[in-house]
């Protein structure tokens, strides 16, 4: 396998194929499965993550419950699972919901049974192709903010370990860094879970793109020395209105933009723009387990009743963000899409 021949997900004979995230930059070791609870529990745990990822893993996995024979017990009974794992990111519901649709407009009889796989499976590999493409384009997009060799700072991780394609964020990062045009890449290391040290570092290595790893909290001091021309984050939802939810941070780095009058974008697929939902207040944000922050010191007196507040997610409000770059286009604010 060449340097940059890793993969996120891929469907293997009508079985799903999956990088386990959580051992990254250590271990790239592949899990093969049909199983949708196994998918599930996967995309729970952040073996699989990114907002895009985590609705083509779903879709996949929707359809894969029907693998055996169709049952529609059991197809809602994993249509309830896979919508319970995360709740943040609505690439999940629109991907299970364009699946489920396939059910629900056809005629299910006896001779169709063994057809209705083949739908759903077709229908979850367009799910996988339309983000591969929206990816493709979203870099193409992005490449135009770069009128000058530029330092980027990054939050998270955007790129192929987070999407079906190339990345969001970090596409526009590797088509701009193959037009010469990235002279450095900053990489918050994203805490609790390290996703910027852990998974960003691992793409920018295998991509070739100079970089550094910082702690969260230097990145104040990376703008006040000037050394940040552009911000380009992701994001899980975003509302009507443009206000953004995405990794925990994010909000902080683009108050610090604004305060220094640097440029902050957002970078995603025209999926996870929730048009029903019509600001801030209509994005749940989830809450997770307080052991991904204690954990890491050794359990006693003091740290087994440590009380820890750990939003995966904050939301930046739309006023903040200079613009969203997506397939169809960079957006500015006021936004209407």
């Amino acid at each position: 396998m060449k340097k940059t021949d890793y993969f996120s997900v891929r469907l293997v004979n009508n079985e799903l194929v999956f990088l386990d995230q959580t051992l990254l930059p250590y271990e790239e070791k592949y899990f093969t499965t049909s199983s949708y609870e196994r998918i599930a529990l996967a995309i729970e745990r952040l073996e699989i993550r990114g907002a895009p990822l985590i609705g083509i893993a779903a879709a996949y996995a929707l359809a894969l419950s029907q693998k055996e024979i169709f049952n529609f017990s059991l197809f809602e009974k994993a249509y309830e699972r896979l919508k319970s794992t995360r709740p943040t990111a609505v690439n999940l519901f629109s991907a299970l919901n364009r699946v489920r649709k396939i059910v629900d407009n056809y005629n299910v009889n006896n001779s169709a049974k063994g057809e209705i796989f083949n739908l759903l499976i077709a229908e979850a590999k367009a799910i996988h192709n339309e983000d591969e493409d929206m990816c493709r384009l979203i870099g193409i997009n992005g490449l135009s903010l770069f009128t000058k060799k530029m330092n980027v700072l990054t939050h998270c991780n955007t790129g192929k370990l987070a999407t079906g394609g190339e990345g969001t964020a970090f596409n526009v990062i590797k088509s701009a860094f193959e037009n010469d045009l990235v002279n450095h890449v900053y990489a918050d290391e994203t805490r609790p879970l390290f996703q910027g040290s852990r998974l960003t570092a691992f793409e920018l290595h295998k991509n070739n793109i100079p970089f550094s790893v910082l702690p969260d909290s230097a990145a104040a001091s990376l703008f006040a020395l000037g050394k940040v021309d552009i911000v380009l984050a992701g994001a899980d939802r975003i509302a009507r209105n443009g206000d953004s939810a995405n990794k925990i941070g994010t909000y902080n780095l683009a108050l610090l933009a604004n305060y220094h009058d640097i440029p902050f974008y957002i970078a995603a697929p025209s999926t996870t723009i929730d048009l029903t939902t019509d600001d801030a207040s209509g994005i749940p944000i989830e809450q997770r387990n307080r052991s991904e922050v204690i954990g890491i010191f050794p359990e006693n007196e003091v740290t087994k009743n440590i009380d820890v507040y750990n939003p995966s997610f904050d939301i930046t409000p739309s006023k903040l963000i200079t613009g969203i770059i997506t397939e169809k286009g960079i957006f500015n604010f006021p936004y209407s899409f």
